[in-house]
């Protein structure tokens, strides 16, 4: 009953040290779904980007980079949709990515059908993000990492696009239609400082924070050209002056473009990393807390044997003793006259004797002989 006792609380205990356990590695788990998804997600940004450009250049094609980025999409999706949420979603953002070749009209409409399904894909993005968990990470490096290349990037990437073919647009026409294209240029340049601000202080907030050995060195050279492409798309915008400088601004796109695709693979990568570093913490916990709980039923199982072998000795030394007192009792009852003179009673017998044995006469006279009479 003992043992029961003490293993069942120990079995409670580790039961819900499992089940946390457990729960961690399905989060974690959960968390590198979402990565392996943005990780197909992010180069569909910069091939939509793409694809707006060779549009509204009157190219009718779809760029070889969209259908790539489309096909890999696909397949994350088809592993990971259902529990991710991107279902509906992406099969939405696929039907209207497969219609823009076939658009026609004005370049405004043109370049309107681009921003629309850009803005959608930038929702998948927010979906991931959210329903992966990664953007309630416990850790600062990992929740700093993911709004740089899942919230920040992306935006920033379609923002610099359209910077780049407003700029062709604002050059190409006149009148009310110009005034109202540069108006949304200068909407698209104060998008892409703030975008960019935030993701430099994101970078930063995350360097500062991780526990990553490699996350600072991997992002010097991608910073480097990243801030290049920046400070030329701010040249090329010519903000204070008249219209914006068409060849910096699509030099400084195809920079800025090269940079932030190469800084998302840096980054997932250092986030994958991370992820996979606190699953094999776990793993070794789950092992540990395994073994404590064998070495305890074990521990429990040597005491259990121990005390039943301790009871079994000391039971036969209690029975001899109980046996010897009995039997001198039955000795002294049973003493009829043999033995020590000090204990016979009177009649020559045992002290507790009521009278006195066959065939003698008691002594009445105290050791005096009787008279001739009475003999």
């Amino acid at each position: 009953m003992l043992t029961v006792l003490v293993l069942l609380p120990a079995a409670g205990l580790f039961l819900r040290v499992l089940q946390e356990n457990s729960n961690q590695r399905d989060n974690v788990q959960l968390e590198q779904d979402g990565v392996e998804y943005l990780t197909a997600l992010s180069p569909l940004v910069s091939a939509l980007a793409e694809s707006q450009s060779a549009a509204l250049q009157d190219v009718l094609s779809e760029p070889a980079s969209v259908t790539a980025a489309v096909a890999r999409v696909q397949g994350v999706d088809e592993r990971f949709g259902d529990e991710l949420g991107t279902k509906a979603r992406w099969a939405d953002l696929k039907t209207k990515i497969s219609k823009l070749p076939t658009t026609n009209g004005s370049d405004s409409k043109v370049f309107t059908a681009h921003v629309e399904v850009a803005d959608l894909a930038i929702e998948i993005f927010d979906v991931v993000r959210e329903n992966s968990t990664l953007n309630r990470d416990p850790e600062s490096d990992i929740w700093f990492l993911q709004e740089v290349v899942a919230e920040q990037m992306p935006v920033a990437i379609t923002a610099v696009s359209r910077l780049s073919d407003l700029a062709n647009m604002v050059a190409a026409s006149s009148g009310a239609t110009k005034a109202n294209l540069k108006t949304q240029f200068g909407y698209q340049s104060l998008k892409v400082a703030e975008t960019v601000g935030s993701l430099t202080d994101s970078l930063q907030e995350a360097v500062d924070e991780t526990k990553s050995d490699t996350l600072s060195g991997n992002l010097v050279s991608n910073l480097d050209s990243f801030r290049r492409g920046i400070e030329a798309a701010n040249r090329g915008a010519n903000l204070g002056g008249g219209d914006p400088n068409v060849s910096t601004l699509v030099t400084a796109q195809s920079t800025l473009q090269t940079a932030l695709s190469a800084l998302s693979g840096v980054i997932l990568k250092e986030i994958s990393g991370l992820l996979d570093d606190r699953s094999g913490s776990l793993t070794y916990k789950q092992i540990e807390a395994y073994v404590l709980f064998g070495v305890a039923i074990v521990l429990i199982a040597l005491a259990t044997v121990w005390s039943r072998g301790r009871a079994r000795q000391v039971q036969p030394g209690s029975s001899d003793q109980a046996g010897d007192g009995s039997r001198d009792v039955s000795v002294r009852s049973s003493n009829t006259g043999g033995g020590n003179a000090s204990n016979a009673g009177p009649y020559g017998g045992s002290p507790y004797d009521s009278a006195p044995n066959y065939g003698e006469v008691p002594n009445y006279g105290g050791g005096r002989e009787r008279s001739g009479a009475l003999r």
